[in-house]
């Protein structure tokens, strides 16, 4: 990649023409293939759900473990694993994070824990977190758009306190105007599983989804404000504002869907598919311009001489086989443990406490990796 100067303040008819090219985090085609057009698969896991279940005539509970599991192994599960490419399996993170690592055993305790003496809890639990999770990666997007524009592309950019605070606003009230409506009306289920049981009935009134609404809309309408003088100063941050565009409408509406389990598995979907694009660049960065064979032997010896990933994709779903074994046994001691199980609670046990294990783990060392915002760095300076 060529190298990018930090350039004098653009005149008012250079801005656009001169920086917007390179406001990329990769490249053009990249960006819109890995990070925003890459929504096309939102839908999928739904309408895959539909089909089986009113084409194929697969009752409703087949049809969705069906989809869920599917997701797991073919994205969700190596984008989990994949955290560990850049923790568990470098020298480098764990020197500096080593309590982090060690910490790190808690979280399977409670997991299992929880899903034998309460599953609704734990997937309450679970569902708050991976909704903070999915926000939190969204803003790290942005942050790396803000981070590159600001210290590579113009200094005179739209990156000020003001235009972050109401970016990250929208982005963190747009998944739950809708949700906080099902809550208020005691509607709010994951599969099998009334998560209304364990939310405090304080939170299943009206006053919730009135107030919620209100601040989303107030950040909305704060963000369209601030969009529409970016780009009559030509300064909007095209690549940025497409990619909040996509997530904020998706957000919003996918917990209109009847099915909130499999709703989400299409927005899990899409933010696994963005979480493997980018952590695996950032490995192939290190690669190139680093030290990753000699802090990450085994991730050094995945990733190879090749441009592409399929190595490092390899080396995440082999890793799904500890979620696998944990299954088996959960699934054995759950039938001993509850004789006469629910055949939905017992499956549901087992899934959620193999998968939930180390997703946990992922979303607690991602709140470490999504304060780096200049992992990118050495490609804009080569």
């Amino acid at each position: 990649m060529a190298a990018i100067s930090h350039p004098a303040p653009y005149t008012a008819g250079e801005r656009s023409a001169s920086s917007t090219s390179h406001l990329w985090l990769r490249n053009r085609k990249w960006d819109l293939l890995f990070i925003t057009f890459s929504v096309i698969v939102v839908p999928l896991p739904y309408l895959a759900y539909l089909f089986g279940r009113d084409v194929l005539g697969i009752s409703d509970d087949v049809a969705r473990n069906v989809v869920n599991g599917f997701v797991a192994i073919a994205v969700g599960g190596p984008h989990m694993m994949s955290t560990f490419l850049r923790t568990g399996l470098d020298d480098s993170f764990t020197r500096r994070y080593p309590m982090l690592i060690r910490s790190s055993i808690i979280i399977p305790i409670i997991v299992i824990s929880l899903a034998f003496l309460n599953l609704t809890l734990l997937l309450t639990v679970f569902f708050f977190w991976a909704s903070l999770h999915v926000l939190h990666q969204i803003t790290y997007i942005v942050e790396l758009y803000n981070h590159k524009e600001q210290k590579f592309v113009r200094r005179s950019s739209a990156v000020s306190l003001w235009a972050r605070l109401i970016d990250y606003a929208v982005i963190l009230t747009c998944l739950f105007p809708i949700a906080a409506y099902k809550i208020s009306q005691g509607q709010f289920e994951i599969g099998t599983n009334d998560l209304g049981r364990v939310i405090p009935d304080f939170f299943e009134q009206t006053w919730f989804f009135v107030v919620m609404s209100s601040i989303f809309f107030a950040a909305f309408s704060a963000y369209v404000i601030k969009s529409i003088r970016e780009y009559r100063h030509g300064i909007l941050n095209v690549p940025k504002t497409l990619f909040m565009g996509f997530t904020i409408a998706v957000a919003f509406f996918t917990p209109m869907m009847e099915n909130l389990d499999t709703a989400f598995q299409g927005l899990n979907t899409w933010h696994s598919f963005q979480y493997l694009a980018l952590t695996f660049y950032i490995i192939k960065i290190r690669q190139e311009y680093g030290n990753l064979k000699q802090e990450a032997p085994l991730v050094s010896r995945f990733s190879g001489r090749s441009k592409d990933s399929r190595g490092l994709y390899l080396l995440s779903t082999i890793m799904l086989g500890g979620s696998a074994v944990i299954f088996g046994l959960v699934y054995v001691i759950a039938g001993i443990v509850k004789p006469g199980i629910d055949p939905n609670a017992h499956f549901d046990t087992a899934y959620y406490t193999a998968i939930l294990s180390f997703l946990w783990i992922h979303y607690f060392h991602d709140h470490f990796l999504f304060t780096d915002f200049e992992s990118l760095d050495k490609a804009y300076q080569s």
